[in-house]
């Protein structure tokens, strides 16, 4: 047993404990996950109105597994806090999770399943991150067809650091889970969401590249003013 143990590195253990730890909660959740595969939203909302804390905390384990494989659809995991939370305690506590679950499988695949995973994925969309870093991060949180897990696995695979990766999904999630938020509190008519989806976040990205544009302008011009008037 010993020498079982002996030749386990911390990595395996890591995998190993993750790998329990996530069939674990499928055994002892089965019915819940059953009804979560089926987007049966009133089913589970009957199942944990029982108890609110555990609520949270099967959301948050949800939402990890949607960052880490996008088993579920994010819609659905937001319409569901909000279903058992009301709109603004489950839109924060979507966001929140998401940003938690983000840097959990960020670290994970950088320290842990990095050897394992990185011959899988393209390198150019790797290189892509490396070269872009905060604005391909905060672009991809904002597009409805780019998976969330896949944006946390390249940032793993990258050499973005974790602030930087932190603060793009913090605002990115934001405002995207903001408006599919908007879709379940039925704000949004099911005929023109996508349209006001794609609005807003068009919206959003050509915001976003107007400051950028306007700090580079300020900047050239204090550069050049600093060179006119040397010390």
């Amino acid at each position: 047993m010993k020498k079982i143990q002996n030749k386990l590195s911390n990595k395996h253990w890591v995998i190993l404990s993750s790998v329990l730890f996530l069939l674990l909660f499928f055994i002892l959740n089965l019915d819940l996950i059953k009804l979560l595969l089926d987007g049966d939203v009133e089913a589970i909302r009957a199942f944990l109105d029982r108890n609110m804390g555990y609520a949270l905390f099967f959301m948050s384990l949800v939402m990890l597994i949607q960052h880490s494989f996008t088993v579920f659809p994010l819609i659905l995991v937001i319409t569901i806090n909000i279903t058992l939370f009301g709109f603004i305690s489950g839109f924060l506590w979507s966001w929140f999770t998401s940003i938690i679950a983000s840097i959990i499988v960020f670290y994970g695949v950088r320290y842990v399943f990095q050897g394992m995973i990185i011959k899988k994925f393209n390198s150019k969309l790797i290189e892509k991150m490396d070269a872009n870093g905060f604005t391909y991060v905060f672009q991809a949180r904002l597009f409805p067809l780019v998976p969330t897990s896949l944006i946390n696995i390249l940032a793993g695979l990258s050499t973005i650091r974790i602030i930087p990766f932190t603060v793009a999904t913090t605002i990115g999630n934001f405002l995207y889970f903001f408006v599919l938020a908007l879709i379940p509190a039925g704000i949004l008519s099911t005929e023109l969401d996508e349209y006001v989806i794609m609005f807003i976040i068009l919206a959003t990205v050509l915001l976003y590249y107007f400051i950028k544009l306007l700090r580079h302008k300020r900047k050239s011009v204090v550069e050049t003013d600093h060179n006119d008037f040397p010390n």
